[in-house]
């Protein structure tokens, strides 16, 4: 087994689609590394299947004292109000774009491709999400695939919780 690293999963107060936070979490916990709970605000956050609020979480950390750094990769679960109340966060935003940057490894399944959106990182790129997202995708500069798994450079992308198999399997390899 590699060594154990941190991984962040970066996700706003509420409107986390909870599959797509927990299978991804169990993944890297299986893989031998730590998952981290990043968000906004300190306390719970609230997980949701589909519209029906399901489990609250502890957060780990604030974004806002968290370093790349820290992290070898990062997870953007989906949900529809998780990533676009991200996406209205300067810090959650600045976090992104730097890890982005960084080279290392950014997950984004779902509708989470909007808080890349914002923070400039999928232009140029071939991307895959949730079909509405499909057109903010293209005004973003980006090339939109339907495919249950896109890896474009240092991101990884899929469509929906159906996908998560192929999804966790990309990221603990990307991770190492």
């Amino acid at each position: 087994m590699s060594e154990s690293k941190k991984i962040a999963f970066l996700v706003a107060a509420e409107g986390i689609e909870r599959v797509e936070l927990t299978e991804p979490w169990k993944a890297v916990t299986d893989a031998g590394h730590q998952p981290v709970l990043l968000s906004p605000q300190p306390g719970e956050v609230q997980t949701f299947d589909h519209l029906t609020a399901s489990e609250k979480r502890p957060v780990d950390q604030t974004v806002g004292d968290a370093s790349v750094d820290d992290f070898a990769a990062l997870v953007l679960p989906g949900g529809v109000a998780n990533p676009d109340a991200l996406r209205t966060d300067e810090t959650a935003v600045s976090f992104v774009k730097d890890f982005v940057a960084s080279g290392k490894p950014v997950a984004a399944i779902c509708h989470a491709p909007w808080t890349l959106i914002e923070a400039d990182a999928v232009r140029d790129r071939t991307v895959t999400s949730w079909p509405s997202l499909k057109t903010d995708l293209r005004n973003a500069g980006a090339t939109w695939v339907d495919e249950e798994l896109v890896t474009d450079g240092n991101l990884i992308f899929s469509r929906k919780p159906d996908d998560l198999p192929v999804f966790n399997k990309a990221l603990v390899e990307a991770i190492g």
